[in-house]
């Protein structure tokens, strides 16, 4: 599995176990909800900031995201 994939399964891992919605979650972060789904299947690569909002809004460090 590349990496941008595997970053897309743990976001939406993490996500579904947080019991949020892609809306939800996307404007906890500060971001569309349909660049949150581009994320969560892998079709856009996340810039830093972008996965720093992510981690915030889920309440991990960044480095969970990619593990």
């Amino acid at each position: 599995m590349a990496p941008i994939e595997k970053l897309a399964a743990r976001l939406k891992a993490l996500r579904e176990r947080r019991g949020l919605s892609q809306e939800q979650l996307a404007e906890k972060a500060g971001l569309s909800r349909p660049h949150l789904a581009r994320l969560e299947t892998a079709k856009q690569d996340p810039t830093l900031s972008t996965i720093e909002k992510l981690a915030k809004a889920l309440k991990v460090k960044p480095a969970e995201l990619l593990k």
